[in-house]
């Protein structure tokens, strides 16, 4: 009778996790090591656990592995971005700030092309885009490693990025020819400690903006958005600029 017991299959614990993993890789189109490395990166969470090798999962882990995908694919988000916004997506904003920043999206989507729900972004073949700028392949993989952009294959396996990501490899090409080389030890991932940075402030600015405009009609915050962004823009410049010229200031004259 033990016997037998042991060798009953074992069931989803409910209903509100009715799937395996073999059922969850069939329904979002993912293999299980993508999915296991999601669950990993914290972008998706666990199973049920029912077992030390078994767990189910629910309808919720299947729309979020079709989000996953979707910012990934249609936004060209790289993950860490992805996991910053799921993680302020679990924080909450409330449904009251969620339509109010839906309304400002409509009235800043021609002057800063943002890019209306569903409309994927245009992919541009990233190979080209490299040997224009004197890059190769694995500044590239520098740059994504980075989390300063995403790239995806086309069906031959040839790279993409996102058609509003060439500047940054426009921009990295300057700095090579500027001197920054491979050789000097200057790569991409470099740049990680601004994307860092800028992640950050990025987040103590919405949440400030988000709770002291909330009283406001969209139609009055979209141009504030447009107008702070290039003033906030110029302020970090000059001020960089600024402690740039106070280091050297302060040097001891020969």
């Amino acid at each position: 009778m033990k016997a037998a017991a042991r060798r009953r299959p074992r069931r989803a614990p409910a209903d509100a996790h009715p799937y395996r993993m073999k059922d969850l890789c069939e329904l979002t189109g993912l293999p299980r090591q993508a999915i296991h490395f999601y669950i990993q990166q914290g972008l998706l969470p666990a199973g049920r656990k029912t077992g030390r090798n078994m767990a189910f999962y629910g309808p919720a882990h299947v729309e979020r592995v079709k989000v996953i995908r979707q910012l990934q694919h249609e936004r060209f988000l790289p993950l860490k971005a992805i996991r910053a916004l799921l993680d302020e997506e679990a924080d909450g904003y409330s449904p009251e700030q969620q339509r109010l920043l839906a309304d400002v999206r409509q009235h800043l989507t021609p002057t800063l092309g943002v890019a209306a729900p569903g409309v994927p972004e245009t992919a541009l073949a990233a190979l080209p885009l490299l040997e224009r700028h004197g890059l190769d392949r694995e500044d590239l993989d520098d740059l994504e490693q980075a989390g300063l952009l995403h790239t995806r294959e086309d069906e031959p396996g040839r790279p993409l990025v996102a058609a509003n990501d060439a500047w940054m490899l426009e921009l990295f090409g300057e700095l090579r020819a500027a001197g920054f080389t491979r050789e000097l030890g200057f790569s991409g991932k470099d740049l990680a400690i601004y994307q860092a940075a800028i992640a950050q402030l990025f987040q103590a600015e919405k949440r400030l903006f988000t709770e002291r405009v909330a009283t406001l009609a969209p139609e009055r915050i979209a141009p504030m958005v447009e107008r702070a962004l290039l003033l906030l823009n110029t302020l970090l410049a000059r001020y960089r600029t600024s402690l740039v010229k106070n280091m050297f200031a302060t040097l001891p004259k020969e």
